[in-house]
């Protein structure tokens, strides 16, 4: 079966743009915009994302057969082919299992109703400031049959809401400081309390939505053009460009612009690109020759927590939210603090003692049946994604690498392997990729094109993007590990 016209709408719409205005360049139709008094709207960008050019994102119709399963499957589920699916497309495997997971958690059985699940995903995004869902939602929220009101603000929702705007700021924000009262006044408040299983469900969406807001600001997905800031009705700021070039994704003088004030030398990123390889071939041979004692790898693990907390961007400013995303959260100044600032001492989280194998999963799949299996899936697919190739090299372990990547993340939110030496942090991920790793998961709303630019300059974007998965994923249960643990506890 093949897409019919409407999964294909984003794309195809813009023959019948350039059809109706026409173009002296190309020979088109000859104004007949003027004869029909119509505003037509360009995109505003160029393709899915604002940091991956789009001739090097897949286009509908030009997938291969599992590509396009995914993309069939994707418009069957929601009715549409959002950008965020054209971009995680680099990575069917994982998409396929995100997919499914997303689909789960919205729209089959569960214990909370449908436009309870959307407005949780409305307040989660709205967190971040991340737009791009919180219209995605809205729509969604009204098509299931939401109540409209609630849109006017967080005050309107229910109370049981809410009552849940804490968690979610906490837990969006510094979730080392979730604590089993906070799941207390959930569960015991009355004719507005929470069973245990809504409240399971309406965590795990919090955390995917914090960490979907990550993924969206950490790869520049640009809105779709039929959504707030996706299109404009001015006319093109280049005097001799064709809207046939615009509406076709045809971007090359803009492109060419943008990639000529930020150039790199290409052997200054090649030899970052050996340098790396250099590094994890030598913590190789340390770790076959000798294993640092436990006591030292603790010492590596609170240095390394330490530094994290000075890792931060030149860009690092204030974002203030839009009335329109802020509206659906309460305390707009409640944000990212880093957990050991003013003297404040938080206990490390230890693996050993609280881990998603052998305790979250088991919890979330006993109060949310298959909901843990899929997440778990999930989590493995994004932790050992590998092609086995950095950048030009092919055949290449890169397991060392994701490692650090995933456990750096982790320690930013204080939680320890204790079987991991942190020393390998510092050999591994320089100072820019620790910056754009930090914003991504911490302040995603903070992201820029130059941070991401910044990082692993050699590297695909397709690489870029799985770093991105990693990201997204490691966070996601970090945040579950908290919220987990503190619902273990007030049950025992």
């Amino acid at each position: 079966m093949r897409l019919a016209a409407p999964a294909n709408a984003a794309y195809t719409a813009s023959l019948a743009v350039s059809e109706l205005l026409g173009c002296k360049q190309c020979g088109g139709g000859r104004g007949q915009d003027e004869e029909l008094g119509i505003r037509i709207p360009r995109p505003l960008g160029h393709g899915p994302s604002r940091f991956i050019p789009e001739k090097e994102i897949l286009q509908v119709g030009s997938e291969d057969a599992q590509m396009h399963t995914l993309f069939a499957d994707s418009f069957a589920a929601l009715g549409r082919l959002d950008n965020i699916t054209l971009v995680m497309v680099f990575h069917p495997q994982y998409l396929e299992s995100f997919l499914k997971t997303q689909h789960y958690l919205l729209q089959m059985d569960g214990p909370l109703p449908l436009h309870y699940r959307h407005y949780i995903g409305i307040m989660a995004a709205a967190r971040h400031q991340c737009s791009y869902l919180v219209n995605l939602h809205v729509n969604d929220f009204l098509h299931v049959g939401g109540d409209p009101k609630w849109l006017n603000g967080l005050e309107n929702a229910p109370q049981k809401l809410q009552n849940l705007g804490e968690l979610n700021k906490v837990l969006a924000h510094r979730p080392w400081l979730i604590t089993k009262e906070h799941i207390e006044g959930l569960l015991k408040a009355e004719e507005h309390s929470w069973s245990l299983a809504e409240l399971v469900h309406a965590v795990v969406l919090l955390t995917h939505y914090h960490s979907l807001a990550s993924f969206t600001f950490g790869c520049g997905i640009s809105p779709e053009i039929h959504c707030d800031g996706g299109h404009t009705f001015r006319p093109p700021s280049v005097s001799n460009y064709c809207i046939c070039d615009i509406t076709n994704g045809n971007h090359s003088m803009d492109e060419m612009q943008v990639n000529s004030a930020g150039n790199v030398s290409v052997s200054d990123s090649f030899f970052e690109v050996e340098a790396l390889m250099e590094k994890m071939r030598q913590l190789q041979e340390c770790r076959d020759e000798e294993e640092a004692s436990q006591e030292e790898m603790a010492s590596r693990f609170e240095i390394e927590k330490r530094e994290s907390m000075f890792v931060f961007s030149s860009d690092d400013e204030e974002v203030t939210p839009a009335r329109d995303v802020s509206r659906h959260f309460e305390d707009t100044s409640y944000g990212y603090k880093d957990f050991s600032r003013h003297g404040m001492h938080v206990p490390t989280f230890r693996v050993q003692d609280y881990c998603w194998e052998d305790h979250g999963y088991s919890l979330v799949n006993r109060l949310y049946p298959d909901v843990g299996q899929l997440i778990d899936e999930k989590f493995h697919i994004a932790y050992n994604l590998t092609y086995n190739t950095m950048a030009m090299h092919k055949d290449v372990d890169t397991s060392m690498l994701r490692r650090a990547i995933w456990n750096y993340i982790h320690c930013m939110f204080g939680i320890r392997y204790d079987d991991y030496d942190y020393g390998e942090i510092n050999q591994l991920l320089d100072r820019s990729f620790k910056v754009y790793i930090k914003t991504v998961v911490c302040t995603p709303e903070k992201v820029t094109k130059r941070m991401y630019d910044s990082f692993w300059r050699q590297f695909k974007h397709s690489e870029k993007v799985h770093v991105n998965l990693l990201l997204i994923e490691a966070r996601m249960q970090a945040e579950l590990l908290y919220a987990l643990r503190a619902i273990t506890r007030y049950m025992t």
